[in-house]
């Protein structure tokens, strides 16, 4: 791509590489432009919410440096304005750097230095590129550094992004547990390692889903409160250099009062400035809710799979064919795209580590990476848990014979009458069912080892979910001929 195409003539600008050519109806300038000419990776710009993250940071700047008295009103005024802009999506095709790049965010921080800059001046009569009136860095970039805007703006698009994902994941809560009320009475084979284990009622599956999407919740509304320590204040390295005392002392709360939130000035700035395990926290979070959905989903195939050759115990929605070549076939597609979700999330999540694994000394040069991974990831999981409550979880239906016939046929039953009988004379009773195929309480009844009331009462559906034991029906171990 070449960022100079399509505009109406050049003006030549400078830095300490050199001049260069820029298109004369840009609002970005040289650094930016060397920027996207040697950063040409994922093929795509900032996320739109970093980028007005970005124009935050620097409309509070502006505001704290004039009341410090270091900016004057007018100056003031015109750099809030073009941030205002910005914040409400204009000139975010200004923004063309890509997400990954090296410096560890300075292109970033230019360009929106550069693009702020640029409309400042035109407020304020200048023409773009002479910054005659604003400076991008002696004016929209003063008392800051690359190494606090960054990870700051970072911080506040995360707690931009993360409240869809809390509304996603609590909708599907809310559908789990609808699920869990309305297949309460419905008994199934409960299977561990594969194998058939002991009775569980459907609704006792759905409500254990809905505990971990509510932990999940819980999780990611914690790791939020981490993120809003910032570092605004510390520049380069947080010392603070160049940072004049009253700005310090009045960044943040600037910052809270135009972003909205409750932010928080780390009380050690050279260790917010180094360390970078907020992210790995949120990234934690996010992989770990992935997870558990995609283990939801594997279960969903499981109980679904058939329609007559596999387990057979509930229905998802037909959602699309299944086949090119097979008539009628019906995919889990729902289940199997969340679980695709959490494959790249839980790879995002280990280039995040490695990333914020890697900072060396005084700062981390990798946050353009975690960042576009963590915007992903974050994006990815909220688009993901919605289609998977709307377009699967909420139409699910149970074949309640198929999970009858199942359990009767199992011989998974047997524990509930090894109490009644003592755990060898139990196991001699499944081996009896293994071999002849015959179920446990045809043995059970044939050989009058409980009536049909007793074993009606011991083989209760409720009863065989629950903790406890019919006592009045224990045998206390007597003989029993098999």
């Amino acid at each position: 791509m070449d960022f100079t195409e399509s505009f109406n003539g050049f003006r030549e600008e400078s830095d300490s590489i050199g001049t260069k050519q820029v298109p004369m109806d840009a609002y970005y300038g040289v650094q930016t432009l060397r920027a996207a000419e040697n950063f040409r990776i994922t093929g795509s710009t900032m996320h739109e919410e970093f980028i007005n993250s970005l124009a935050l940071v620097k409309k509070a700047s502006a505001i704290t440096n004039r009341e410090a008295g270091l900016l004057s009103k007018k100056i003031e005024s015109a750099i809030i304005q073009a941030c205002d802009e910005i914040i409400i999506g204009n000139l975010h095709e200004q923004f063309i750097i890509d997400p990954i790049q090296g410096g560890a965010g300075t292109s970033a921080n230019m360009n929106v230095n550069e693009v702020v800059a640029n409309r400042a001046n035109e407020i304020l009569g200048g023409e773009k590129g002479a910054y005659n009136f604003v400076h991008p860095n002696d004016h929209v970039n003063m008392g800051q550094s690359t190494n606090d805007v960054i990870p700051t703006a970072g911080k506040i698009t995360i707690l931009k992004l993360l409240p869809k994902v809390t509304k996603e994941l609590e909708s599907l809560y809310n559908a789990l547990i609808e699920k869990s009320i309305e297949f309460n009475d419905i008994i199934k084979m409960g299977r561990t390692q594969m194998q058939d284990a002991v009775p569980i009622r459907l609704g006792q599956e759905f409500k254990a889903y809905s505990s971990v999407v509510k932990r999940d919740i819980a999780r990611i509304t914690k790791v939020q409160e981490e993120l809003k320590v910032v570092n605004m204040g510390g520049t380069a390295i947080g010392t603070g250099i160049n940072a004049d005392e009253l700005y310090f002392d009045r960044i943040v709360s600037s910052l809270s009062l135009v972003t909205g939130i409750d932010l928080r000035q780390a009380q050690d700035l050279i260790d917010a400035t180094q360390n970078l395990d907020c992210f790995v926290s949120v990234s934690s979070a996010i992989k770990t809710c992935a997870v558990s959905l995609s283990k939801m989903a594997n279960d969903l195939r499981l109980m679904s799979s058939g329609p007559r050759t596999g387990f057979g115990e509930i229905n998802l929605p037909p959602k699309q064919n299944g086949s090119s070549i097979m008539p009628g076939k019906v995919n889990p597609v729902i289940p199997e795209v969340v679980s695709q979700v959490a494959f790249k999330i839980i790879g995002n999540d280990v280039a995040i580590t490695m990333a914020a694994e890697a900072g060396q000394l005084e700062l981390n040069a990798f946050e353009p990476l975690i960042f576009f991974n963590l915007f992903q990831s974050i994006e990815m999981l909220a688009n993901g848990i919605n289609t998977y409550t709307e377009n699967c979880i909420k139409d699910i239906t149970a074949n309640v014979e198929r999970c009858k016939e199942l359990v009767e046929n199992s011989i998974g039953i047997v524990t509930a009458i090894c109490p009644h009988i003592g755990y060898k004379k139990a196991a001699e009773i499944a081996k009896i069912a293994m071999a002849t195929g015959e179920p446990i309480r045809n043995i059970i009844l044939n050989k009058d080892i409980l009536n049909e009331a007793e074993l009606n009462d011991v083989l209760d559906p409720i009863g065989m979910t629950e903790p406890g034991i019919s006592a009045k029906y224990l045998i206390n171990y007597k003989k029993i001929d098999l």
